[in-house]
């Protein structure tokens, strides 16, 4: 049965722990639509996703990699109607798990807070492993050493209030579309091959020939495809700091996806054709494009864009994943002690202790394998995004039919047909990174049924501020 919504009750003190014990919580709603974008394009972080996570995809998609980025897209638009819709239902920093709970029940709820837990704890530090990489020109750095340090940058920033952050991330994001933008049209106006490539489908083999890219590694692809524009959810999580929720949620979900998607597939269209041969291209090295097409100094600046992109990210991404942190311990997932701790708010308003949690973790991740982070990341997203279909299924039963909220077009074909997709994408996925999400999956699952579950009415009791039902 899923279990009915509990209001948040508003602390007089902050960051007392009193507030934490007697009740939860809430944020106090301080951005509008254009701050919630600037915050979440940055989560989305377009330029560095271009710079770190599409090279891998040119390595094994080659020229199919526009079409597989492309098609992910589409994708995440109706996975974008499932998060606006359930988003004005249950606007709360839980996202996903607060959105999953309401709709299909506790269970269901933590496995999807698990599944986001992973994703938000994963995703900062294989973004940010991405540095050393865009400072080469200037000081040649560890990758693990300087993803750490940017990792504890983006922790104290993130102990700042968020409107501060969002004209921080704001200024740091029209740096890195215009370096978007700088690849963009140095790639067309240099283009080596015609539109026609785009559906090519080759990739250099190991010995230099071209080797067809199939349908199988597509689908495969497409995993890391919902990768690239996921941070478009972070609009979900900010859903109790955006003013007006109801109506700028979906707002912000929609515009958001739609931008980052033509910054990030524009540039990969002008790389696909400006790329000097198939090697190069499935070489990924875009900073050597770069170079080539234009001179070491625009190779400079793209990459100094990039670098601040990457802490950009990382500032907006340890924002998101401590309120995630926050609201669960509101929602008493944890032993008390723990729920106290992470429920204390500091001086600027933000969940202090719960930015910490995740930010120092964060910078130890940065020493973990990079594809083994990379896959982890793609089952979870592709599960977490199945499990907010199912919630948008139901999200119309009982009496949700009747609560005011914005509603997707097209209802239910929509999350039904997401949910098949997604459902194939995983079934494609490697053996050993669906093992390893499996696993840990379970382990949250043995926590549900010694401890969560036995206690329905102290733990994990899912909750919505109170002002966000007006």
């Amino acid at each position: 049965m899923t279990d009915t919504l509990r209001p948040a009750q508003t602390a007089v003190d902050g960051s007392a722990v009193q507030g934490a014990q007697d009740g939860p919580q809430k944020l106090k709603r301080s951005i509008g639509v254009v701050g919630g974008t600037l915050l979440t394009l940055s989560c989305v972080t377009p330029a560095s996703t271009l710079f770190v996570v599409v090279p891998d995809l040119f390595g094994s998609l080659g020229t199919a990699t526009a079409l597989t980025i492309a098609i992910g897209s589409l994708l995440c638009v109706a996975v974008a109607f499932c998060y606006s819709e359930l988003g004005t239902l249950i606007p709360s920093a839980g996202g996903e798990y607060a959105m999953v709970s309401t709709m299909a029940g506790r269970l269901a709820g933590w496995l999807v807070f698990v599944l986001s837990l992973l994703v938000v704890m994963i995703v900062p530090p294989v973004i940010a492993m991405g540095t050393a990489d865009y400072l080469a020109p200037i000081v040649h750095l560890d990758p693990s050493l300087a993803g750490a340090a940017v990792m504890l940058l983006a922790t104290l920033a993130g102990l700042l209030d968020l409107r501060a952050n969002a004209w921080i991330t704001g200024v740091f994001l029209v740096l890195e579309v215009i370096a978007a933008a700088v690849v963009a049209v140095l790639g067309f106006s240099h283009s080596e091959r015609g539109a026609g490539s785009l559906v090519s489908l080759d990739v250099a083999g190991t010995d230099g020939h071209a080797d067809t890219v199939t349908a199988m590694l597509i689908v495969s692809g497409l995993a890391i495809a919902l990768f690239v524009t996921q941070g478009f959810s972070t609009a979900v999580y900010l859903s109790e700091e955006l003013e007006n929720p109801r109506r700028n949620v979906a707002r912000t979900v929609l515009a958001t996806l739609a931008i980052s998607t033509v910054i990030i597939l524009v540039p990969v269209v002008g790389i696909t054709l400006g790329a000097s041969d198939l090697t190069e291209l499935t070489g990924g090295d875009i900073g050597a494009m770069v170079t080539a097409w234009s001179n070491s100094a625009v190779g400079t600046f793209v990459s100094l864009c990039v670098a601040l992109a990457i802490v950009n990210a990382g500032i907006v991404m340890v924002i998101q994943n401590s309120r995630v942190l926050f609201a669960s311990a509101r929602d008493k997932a944890w032993p008390r002690p723990v729920n106290t701790v992470f429920s204390k708010l500091g001086r600027f308003g933000s969940p202090w202790v719960a930015t910490l949690a995740v930010g120092v973790p964060g910078a130890l991740l940065c020493f973990v394998d990079l594809d083994t982070l990379y896959g982890v990341t793609g089952v979870s997203v592709t599960g977490m995004y199945l499990l907010v279909a199912v919630a948008a299924l139901l999200a119309r039963r009982g009496a949700h039919r009747h609560t005011h909220a914005w509603r997707m077009p097209l209802w239910p074909v929509v999350p039904a047909v997401l949910i098949a997709v997604l459902a194939y994408i995983l079934t494609q996925q490697e053996t050993a990174y669906l093992l390893w999400t499996g696993g840990i999956t379970a382990a949250a699952t043995l926590y549900w049924a010694f401890y969560l579950r036995p206690r329905p009415a102290t733990r994990w009791l899912v909750s919505i501020p109170e002002d966000a039902r007006d």
